[in-house]
């Protein structure tokens, strides 16, 4: 150990290390570094480094524990201090609380909170370098720093209007779900996963009470959100994502595209084939856009036409998209086109939740955005080995639970 000098019970040095209700005992250099020797004040003594409760002691643990804290220049620091423990009713025997540290961390308050800033405001490269950490340990502060901001602030109250979505975050079918709030455009939760269980375990978390609180949910149609939503939300309308609509519809018709070119390229049709093949601009095109050589082709020109009329209902008011709906479906059924022939069944299925997503103007747009600002979390975030150190990032990032710099 260094030589210790005569520097005691200083204030500068609990305001340099951002130090609050702790008593400096020394500071002294030791291999380079600053290391300042403390301990709790006597409000801070003899809790539970869990849940902060004031429990019995234990025994002095093993003995003296140092903590990184924010470097000094170009210097690194540490706090120093005892790990004694405590007998908690509800923990067991744990180490006790410090007010400079959060439970389980080698790092500072202040350090593990200019962490979080970085990693949520700049690149992995940049807050690994700066704040001389790796990018693994990165990871488990946003873990603790996103774990303790969710614990003070209830993201969960209030909630009346909600989107849920899945998201790829790893190749290997590894998807996160997630939940938005429509009204403040917040992310509320997210967690591993994309079945029926993960949506009841988001459930479970709301609350009897705060269910019953649901008012719209907009999701698209998959039978593991439907139905965690139908079984545990009596009062809520389910609204059908408008996106997922015409995303059916314009898989039907490319399927429908592919069929008529197969059938001219067995037909020795080369010239129409190769027509076809590039028609997939073509189909994109509003209906007035069309030139007559790209309608000549019946079959396809009205799998055309069926897409675009089921794009026009989310273009009129409800009342008049609801008829335009029923007769779409009638329309369908009887096109003679198997894809859409299929759809219309699907759409028939999901009409209640269509015509309330017309009615209540609700989409899944905001957890689209979401789920954008994820991909791009996700892309800043390769190293985390697990998805709970890219969900807390996301957590930090888009639910306001980013912790201020310090000071």
């Amino acid at each position: 150990m260094g030589r210790r000098n005569d520097v005691r019970g200083i204030r500068v040095w609990a305001r340099l290390l951002g130090l609050r209700r702790t008593v400096i005992e020394d500071v002294f250099i030791d291999e380079g570094s600053l290391v300042v020797a403390v301990r709790p004040n006597w409000l801070e003594r003899d809790r539970c480094g869990v849940c902060r409760r004031r429990s019995p002691g234990a025994d002095q643990g093993e003995g003296r524990r140092r903590w990184r804290a924010l470097d000094l220049g170009t210097t690194l620091a540490f706090v120093e201090a005892g790990s004694p423990r405590v007998t908690c009713r509800r923990h067991g025997v744990v180490v006790c609380a410090v007010p400079w540290a959060r439970h389980t961390a080698r790092f500072t308050r202040a350090f593990e909170d200019q962490v979080a800033w970085l990693a949520v405001n700049t690149s992995k490269s940049a807050v690994a370098e700066l704040m001389r950490v790796a990018w693994r340990t990165v990871g488990g502060i946003c873990e603790r720093v996103a774990a303790e901001a969710q614990r003070e602030v209830d993201l969960l109250a209030g909630l009346k209007r909600i989107g849920i979505d899945e998201i790829s975050h790893r190749k290997g079918q590894r998807y996160l779900t997630v939940v938005v709030d429509h009204d403040t455009g917040r992310l509320v939760w997210a967690a591993a996963g994309r079945d029926r269980k993960t949506v009841e375990a988001f459930l479970d978390q709301l609350g009897e009470e705060r269910c019953k609180q649901i008012e719209l949910v907009s999701c698209d149609m998959a039978g593991w959100i439907a139905g965690p939503v139908a079984d545990r939300l009596p009062d809520a309308v389910r609204c059908v994502d408008p996106f997922h609509v015409i995303q059916l519809a314009t898989d039907a018709l490319d399927e429908i595209r592919r069929e008529v070119w197969n059938d001219a390229r067995r037909a020795g049709e080369i010239a129409a084939a190769k027509d076809l093949k590039g028609a997939r601009y073509a189909l994109w095109k509003n209906p007035e856009n069309l030139t007559d050589h790209q309608k000549t082709n019946q079959r396809l020109y009205r799998a055309y036409l069926l897409k675009e009329q089921l794009r026009q209902i989310y273009q009129l008011p409800a009342e008049a998209a609801t008829r335009l709906l029923d007769g779409w479906i009638k329309w369908a059924r009887r096109c003679r086109l198997a894809p859409f022939v299929k759809l219309a069944r699907t759409i028939t299925k999901q009409r209640a939740g269509i015509v309330a997503a017309i009615e209540h103007g609700l989409s899944n747009a905001r957890v689209e955005a979401s789920n954008t600002q994820i991909r791009m979390i996700t892309r800043r975030a390769y190293g985390f080995h697990s998805a709970g150190a890219l969900i807390a990032l996301a957590m930090l990032s888009l639910a306001a639970l980013c912790p201020p710099l310090p000071r």
